[in-house]
């Protein structure tokens, strides 16, 4: 059965020719030498990328391969302008990536919904000949013609956004954890490979806040390589900011498995590690109190862990809680104090400096240090002392 999740597509982008300028030459009655009055021609349509919201996949453009604007018209007499031609919208979902598909160059990147990308632009119309007129060449017989179209083969590739996602083999309960937590309602069933598109839902956790959470597709050993379906989702967590891997309670070797899906993240992308990281252990009520307590003493060290059943709700609230704690630590700005050896506060950016007690001490966000002239001439202390 054909599915309705479409994370790549191919497409023939083309924009408008210009249309060419009137050579025409004003005719009236008892007007025997009436000049050039040729018009320009118009602008050829631009294409453009068009984020939207209401759009969660690429499926609307799988049979819309050619996507070609309209062509300018050409210019006409008494300096009439051509009109310009009509302008092409693709709408896609915010998370798409476009690349080149002859060069495999990156061109855009639509995240936001609304935000507006000239793909192609669309060829200038040409001039017409009264703009050639001058006093030695007074009837000009030629016009500029339109500047050419441009044409692309665009790959757009869907990178779903989400603050999680959830990373583990078939059957690890993601797909039960989703269910649990949010109104999304990806298919479950007892066998691999059951989820076969990612699906995203919304979590309400404590005073009012929320995170959006996806279900990834499974992946198994060796999905780095082509293996299953793993590689083909793989992508979609290059944009998740955080990643809840899930292990069932009753597999053989936690630890093991948690490493070899670290190790598949690792291949595919080295970057994936740098994000933060959760260890659920799923399927807890299976568990008693003493054997959840001789496999913490096994559980990986550098990650927060917890033992969880999406089944019978047992430690969902906390790890909701968790999860939205790793996420608010991971939006904080980290502040830098500065402290100028001249105390001369004008030294430093207004927009970017918050005034600490001390009217010499200045909290700068480390991601704004670049804007700061002349560092040389600060201190820095920690923010603490300051």
């Amino acid at each position: 059965m054909e599915t309705n999740f479409i994370d790549y597509v191919k497409i023939i982008c083309r924009s408008g020719k210009g249309g060419r300028g009137s050579m025409h030459m004003h005719h009236a009655k008892y007007v025997p030498n009436g000049g050039p009055d040729g018009g320009d021609g118009g602008r050829g349509g631009h294409v453009y990328l068009r984020g939207n919201r209401n759009y969660w996949t690429l499926l609307h453009l799988r049979y819309e391969r050619h996507v070609f604007a309209g062509h300018g018209g050409n210019g006409g007499k008494s300096g009439s302008h051509g009109a310009d031609g009509e302008d092409r919208y693709i709408d896609v979902p915010c998370g798409t990536v476009v690349y080149d598909a002859e060069t495999g160059r990156f061109v855009c990147d639509v995240t936001e919904d609304g935000q507006v990308v000239l793909l192609l632009k669309g060829g200038r119309g040409g001039m017409g000949n009264k703009h050639f007129a001058t006093s030695t060449r007074q009837a000009p017989r030629f016009a500029q013609p339109g500047e050419p179209m441009q044409e692309m083969t665009v790959i757009m590739e869907l990178k779903m956004l989400a603050d999680v996602g959830l990373v583990g083999f078939p059957n690890a309960g993601k797909s039960t954890l989703v269910n649990a937590v949010s109104s999304a309602r990806p298919k479950i069933a007892g066998y691999p490979f059951t989820t076969l598109e990612p699906s995203v839902g919304v979590v309400s956790c404590r005073d009012n806040h929320s995170f959006v959470m996806a279900d990834i597709p499974g992946i198994i050993e060796g999905a780095s390589e082509g293996k299953g379906l793993g590689l083909r989702f793989l992508r979609h967590i290059e944009r998740n900011a955080l990643l809840l891997f899930m292990i069932p309670g009753d597999t053989d070797d936690i630890r093991h498995d948690y490493e070899v899906l670290l190790r598949e993240l690792e291949t595919y992308n080295p970057e994936l590690l740098d994000k933060q990281r959760v260890l659920a252990v799923t399927k807890s009520d299976l568990l008693d109190e003493e054997l959840m307590q001789m496999l913490s003493a096994d559980l990986p060290t550098d990650l927060p862990t917890l033992f969880i059943s999406a089944v019978t709700g047992f430690h969902i609230t906390e790890l909701k809680d968790l999860l939205w704690q790793q996420l608010s630590q991971d939006t904080e700005r980290h502040h830098t104090a500065l402290v100028h050896r001249d105390k001369d506060p004008d030294l430093l950016p207004e927009e970017l400096a918050e005034e600490g007690e001390d009217e010499d001490i200045f909290f700068v966000d480390e991601n704004d240090l670049e804007d700061v002239e002349d560092l040389e001439d600060f201190e820095f202390v920690e923010p603490e002392d300051a």
